[in-house]
């Protein structure tokens, strides 16, 4: 018997304590465990993190959950996220934080890595350490502080090239080996720091991209284990998140059963993604509302009650199961219509609260995107409450000691008095485009514009300019026409812009702009329509397939080739 053993026995024989004694010492020890328990719980999130199951674990095994928001525009060709033209980056992350969430997914192109790529549209009068960086240099500084005051960051390959989405993970320009070279380079990159998570291998890939169709070039499930199993080997310890595709059909085809892109992941089942590491393997699936696409099961007359049967379909059985974590990468919304609140409402509902819920990052912080808005009204400062009145229930807070990190003072997150104008940038709208010349290759171009307020916010028109951006195929003069617009064309301006360095199929656009003499367009107000017309002085034909701008729609569509910018900072759309 040990010594401790035979001296605890004595001091029972010696009769040191009586009964009512022995009895508070327990409750005392139980009270202790129930403490250390209790303060341990909440220091979740220690470490790396790795899988058990349908769980995230840190590094002490202790269940985690990601619940956090996505910061664009380090992917566009601002090559920095966007706001800083309104902010510091330490003010807006101090926000995030204050605001309850745990993680950044944090978008990019590879272009940004390019010695060309130079960041812009920022006020670095308010962001002072930024002067000078590169695009990686600024995302080292975002990833740092984010670091700091606790934040986790997944860093999301969201685009090849800053001008557009792609179907795949690769484009001509930038093949699959500069994809996973890139990825080793930022795992190797941030290795050292457990507060980043892991690597989002690319944003919503599509069709043509399968998955199990077992072709090298568009099977998505293949080609996220070469890239996978190439960052596991600089860093094991990093979370690998591999997205779904749009559509699974027979035999692993991108055809059959449709869903978002990047969403469905039906055919993991069938044909699971396999990593050399275990334990590191999370699926990501994305989902919106019949705003931003109106998808079948939006009409289903049992709306929207059949929503937890669609999610359990394309990612939620893979929890059911307990197969493998599922991370919601993107949801979002404006809440303008009676579906989407219904929409929002049962999703939140469906990915649950505390460590057993879903993980999650909604879209958006930035309010500049298109379709959904964000959690940021549009002066770039105020929160919008109704959007985080729905999140606030599924966060799930983190110790910020574990990153190394003090809890930061939470930016206010309401402000007295609103800016009556607008800050640069801060401007919301939506370009709609329609084609009004059937042929593509003759002698006009003519496309049709409309430009609508989709903000809360009156914006002056004098301070919007729209970018409609082609290939002029020729070195000759160009003249432009007013045919019409509904709010004059003696308010309406355009000139033409040589694009240098040419870009992807554009090498010119026309930029329209408006004079003061067309006033005002009110939260929700359009223009209405403008029917623009260019030629060639010696009225040589153009070729409009290969124009980056050019569409076949014949009614008015939402357009995001055809760029919108408020005094001078892209707000719309994305630039080729």
């Amino acid at each position: 018997m040990p010594a401790q053993m035979l001296q605890r026995r004595s001091w029972w024989q010696q009769g040191r304590f009586t009964l009512p004694v022995v009895v508070l010492l327990v409750l005392i020890s139980c009270l202790t465990m129930e403490f250390t328990t209790h303060t341990t719980a909440q220091a979740a999130g220690t470490g790396y993190w790795h899988t058990n199951g349908s769980q995230i674990l840190d590094a002490n095994n202790q269940p985690v959950r990601i619940a956090g928001i996505n910061w664009f525009g380090m992917e566009t060709a601002n090559y920095a996220p966007h706001g800083l033209w309104t902010r510091s980056y330490k003010d807006m992350l101090d926000q995030v934080k204050g605001l309850g969430y745990n993680t950044l997914r944090l978008p990019y192109s590879n272009q940004l890595f390019d010695a060309g790529s130079t960041p812009n549209g920022i006020d670095y009068n308010k962001n002072p350490d930024l002067q000078g960086l590169s695009g990686i240099q600024i995302m080292d500084k975002v990833i740092a502080y984010a670091s700091q005051i606790g934040l986790r960051t997944i860093l999301d390959q969201h685009r090849p090239d800053s001008g557009a989405q792609s179907a795949l993970w690769y484009t001509s320009a930038y093949p699959e080996s500069r994809w996973i070279s890139d990825w080793q380079m930022l795992a190797q990159r941030y290795k050292g720091n457990p507060m980043v998570i892991g690597a989002d291998l690319h944003n919503e890939p599509h069709s043509p991209a399968c998955w199990g169709c077992g072709d090298q070039t568009v099977d998505w499930r293949l080609a996220a284990e070469r890239a996978g199993n190439a960052i596991l080997s600089v860093n094991s310890n990093w979370l690998i998140f591999v997205e779904g595709v749009d559509c699974f059909g027979p035999g692993g085809q991108a055809s059959g059963d449709c869903y978002w892109w990047g969403g469905n992941l039906e055919g993991a089942a069938q044909y699971p993604v396999t990593l050399n590491v275990a334990n590191r393997l999370v699926y990501s699936a994305h989902d919106y509302p019949a705003s931003v696409y109106n998808q079948a099961w939006f009409s289903a007359p049992n709306y929207p009650n059949n929503l937890p049967g669609v999610w359990d379909t394309h990612w939620g059985y893979l929890i059911k199961q307990n197969i493998a974590p599922v991370w919601l990468g993107e949801f979002g919304t404006r809440l303008a219509t009676t579906s989407d609140q219904q929409w929002l409402t049962a999703l939140t509902n469906y990915l649950g609260k505390g460590a057993s819920g879903i993980n999650w990052t909604f879209w958006c912080l930035n309010p500049n995107s298109g379709d959904t808005g964000g959690i940021l009204n549009d002066d770039w400062t105020t929160v919008n409450q109704t959007k985080q009145a729905y999140l606030t229930p599924i966060e799930f807070p983190l110790d910020a000691s574990s990153g190394g990190g003090g809890t930061p003072t939470p930016t206010p997150t309401t402000t007295t008095t609103p800016t009556p104008t607008p800050p640069p940038g801060s401007a919301s709208v939506k370009v709609y485009y329609k084609n009004n010349d059937s042929n593509p290759t003759d002698n006009q171009i003519r496309p049709g514009l409309e430009v609508a307020n989709t903000g809360s916010n009156t914006i002056n028109l004098s301070d919007i300019t729209v970018r409609y951006w082609y290939t002029s195929d020729s070195n000759v003069s160009q003249a432009y026409s007013c045919d019409y617009a509904q709010i004059s064309c003696s308010n309406i301006s355009a000139r033409f812009v040589a694009v240098s360095p040419v870009r992807t199929n554009a090498d010119y656009y026309l930029e329209i702009s408006f004079t003061s003499g067309a006033g005002t367009l009110a939260p929700g107000a359009n223009t209405g329509d403008i029917q623009n017309r260019f030629n060639k002085t010696d009225w040589s034909n153009y070729n409009e397939n290969n124009d980056y701008s050019y569409g076949q729609a014949t009614s008015y569509t939402a357009w995001t080739k055809v760029t919108a910018y408020y005094k001078g900072q892209l707000i719309w759309g994305t630039e080729p």
